[in-house]
């Protein structure tokens, strides 16, 4: 069965070139040219993938991302952006956006971008790790990609979770914000490692008893983060 792809775009031109690159690579596609029709399409119907641009009319590419993975929709999202704005990618991937890509884009690089991501979920998918970490009050189940703090379930963005599993899996191992881009986002973001404090952040507000004085994820100044079992 042919994977199958959503391309989201008000820019009927950029839609008709992502859709003919994305077919002629062996993807089956469909298209909205506003918010609200890939919201309505991307809940009610099945896609391997979602090419979303962050300027739509109706509701912007960033709520259509947010409100998908607060449905627990997780469908890999390549976030496209026509502006060159740290804020615009950040925001777009601390939503839950799986990579982003600035316009002007090759058609190639987005064909790049869609296999490189759909073969990730799918050894993430198939592999058979351990059964879970547990790190005190913490337990992470990595196959089934959840967490538990003191019995209690977590809600995780998909990359909030990668980012958790990923420092749980290294305990005790100071790992740089470089590392962490490298490993959990598997891209290169030119130094820009705002992305990785902002979801340590996020993680500290679920599973730290005081976020002001973290006992899980302790930070190492002018190195990194390092995972730690609580005294």
């Amino acid at each position: 069965m042919e994977e199958k792809v959503l391309i989201v775009d008000d820019e009927e031109s950029i839609v008709t070139l992502v859709q003919y690159n994305l077919e002629r690579a062996g993807y089956e596609t469909d298209v909205a040219y506003d918010g609200l029709d890939a919201l309505e399409k991307a809940t009610t119907e099945p896609f391997d993938f979602i090419v979303l641009d962050l300027m739509l009319p109706g509701m912007e590419g960033t709520e259509v991302c947010k409100s998908l993975r607060q449905k627990q929709i997780d469908t890999p999202i390549l976030m496209l952006t026509a502006k060159d704005d740290e804020f615009d990618k950040v925001l777009g991937l601390e939503l839950g956006a799986d990579d982003y890509l600035t316009k002007p884009f090759s058609p190639k690089e987005v064909v790049a971008r869609t296999k490189a991501i759909l073969r990730r979920t799918k050894q993430r998918d198939t592999s058979n790790p351990s059964t879970y970490i547990k790190i005190a009050d913490l337990i992470v189940y990595p196959q089934q990609y959840e967490a538990t703090i003191k019995g209690e379930g977590l809600t995780f963005t998909r990359k909030e979770f990668e980012l958790l599993h990923y420092l749980a899996k290294h305990k005790g191992k100071v790992l740089s914000r470089d590392q962490l881009l490298s490993a959990v986002w598997n891209y290169d973001f030119v130094g820009d490692t705002r992305i990785v404090d902002v979801h340590v952040s996020h993680l500290r507000e679920k599973i730290e008893p005081e976020t002001k004085h973290p006992v899980y994820i302790k930070t190492i100044r002018g190195l990194g983060y390092k995972m730690e079992e609580p005294f």
